[in-house]
């Protein structure tokens, strides 16, 4: 099966490893008995679904989610029931790479107007004759 990302983009599923684990939290006694947490793990490097640039990008976006060997490592454990806390990982891995997928703007630089740079230039003008007067006031006592 797979996750769509984009309508040009998505993932199969065969290529998310989930863990379940024992979680803390809200479940009373149902908490030590039941492994509700979910640990999603995403092998960004080795993902052939991916393009180049997109890795990229979502290791930025990612940050201190993703170890030194490129496997995206999303917890969830929000919910009582590890079904649900298995739909929340998913959407929060599609979240990044929705925003990993989108092509940031290039900058274009802009070029100062001749006013402001003279406006500038005549500020510097001004404040480099009051410290110069200054100086001729005090040498004179």
């Amino acid at each position: 099966m797979q996750i769509e990302i984009t309508p040009k983009l998505s993932i199969e599923e065969s290529e998310l490893h989930l863990e379940s684990a024992q979680s803390g939290g809200p479940g009373g006694q149902n908490v030590n008995k039941v492994s509700t947490a979910i640990f999603l793990r995403f092998d960004i490097e080795n993902s052939p679904s991916l393009p180049e640039a997109v890795k990229t990008r979502l290791k930025k976006l990612a940050g201190n989610k993703v170890n030194k060997d490129g496997i995206l490592l999303i917890k969830a454990m929000q919910h009582r029931s590890q079904l649900q806390n298995r739909q929340e990982a998913v959407e929060r891995l599609t979240e990044l790479l929705q925003q990993a997928a989108v092509v940031p703007r290039k900058r274009r630089p802009t070029r100062r107007t001749r006013a402001s740079q003279e406006r500038r230039l005549e500020r510097k003008r001004r404040h480099s004759r009051k410290k110069a007067d200054r100086s001729k006031q005090w040498g004179k006592e």
